[in-house]
């Protein structure tokens, strides 16, 4: 695997001097958010150029460091029509940069059929995942249009929760384009963790063909919630999903996420250990 971060997850440094120093840290690849990552010049819509992303590529190339995903985690099931277009729009700017930049993928979660983009019981039904269809279809064709790929994050709390939810996504949609980013703990919530192992199984089972990258973190349970972490600093097994990357997914990009500057060299030394042995 070539193992990554992602990036607002590392010390805060001026952009290049911050991509030098994920490269010291030894990581190969990072998860870019714009406006998380790049504070000294504007990220708007109108801002992401053929020039600024020959740019950017650039200063990933000069450190060896791959752009992983183009990270744009936002609600593509908003209920106010002014909102989804900005969104929507946001989607395609994304896309059009990802072609230019040369990125893995465009990466996304699943949303909630709210503005506020929060858990409700309604994210489960079946009348928001059909509104997140609905509005992700032409992202996915304007992808196929840039020659990029989509990918989606199942996450327990969003609209897509489950890996049955997201294979219908996948399916109902159709598309080369559109893949997925497979987080195991995103799959996990305080009703379901104890079942962990048999989750990340049936996951791979069924979207395994179609992982495109891979997020690591871990999780505790507290005060009847699950709180993310830095990798080997919590509860969870790693064994099937560190032996699907090694037997399934050769030199496949995979991300640390929830780390801190303090722990990033631990954590990451974790896992490649754990990995040698997977």
């Amino acid at each position: 695997m070539q193992l990554g971060i992602r990036l607002h997850d590392t010390k805060e440094l001026p952009f290049e001097e911050r991509i030098a120093d994920v490269r010291n840290l030894g990581f190969a690849c990072g998860h870019l958010a714009l406006s998380k990552v790049i504070k000294e010049f504007s990220t708007s819509d109108e801002a992401l150029t053929p020039g600024l992303a020959m740019y950017i590529k650039n200063v990933f190339a000069r450190n060896q460091v791959d752009i992983a995903v183009l990270g744009c985690y936002l609600n593509l099931a908003n209920p106010d029509p002014e909102q989804l277009k900005k969104i929507t729009n946001r989607y395609m700017a994304h896309i059009r940069f990802a072609s230019w930049l040369g990125c893995g993928v465009v990466g996304t979660e699943t949303g909630a059929p709210n503005v506020a983009y929060s858990y409700e019981l309604a994210c489960h039904e079946e009348q928001a995942l059909q509104t997140f269809i609905t509005n992700l279809r032409p992202v996915v064709k304007y992808a196929e249009q840039m020659g990029v790929v989509m990918a989606i994050e199942p996450v327990w709390k969003h609209i897509v929760y489950s890996p049955q939810r997201a294979r219908r996504v996948l399916d109902e949609i159709a598309s080369p384009n559109l893949q997925i980013i497979l987080d195991p703990v995103n799959l996990l919530d305080i009703s379901n963790y104890q079942k962990q192992e048999a989750i990340v199984e049936e996951a791979i089972d069924v979207l395994g063909p179609d992982v495109a990258m891979v997020h690591l973190k871990d999780y505790r349970p507290v005060d009847g919630k699950l709180e993310a972490m830095g990798c080997g600093l919590g509860m969870m097994k790693y064994d099937t999903v560190l032996k699907f990357i090694k037997e399934r997914k050769p030199y496949i990009h995979v991300t640390l996420e929830n780390t801190l500057p303090e722990n990033n060299r631990q954590v990451r030394a974790h896992i490649l250990e754990m990995y040698q042995n997977a």
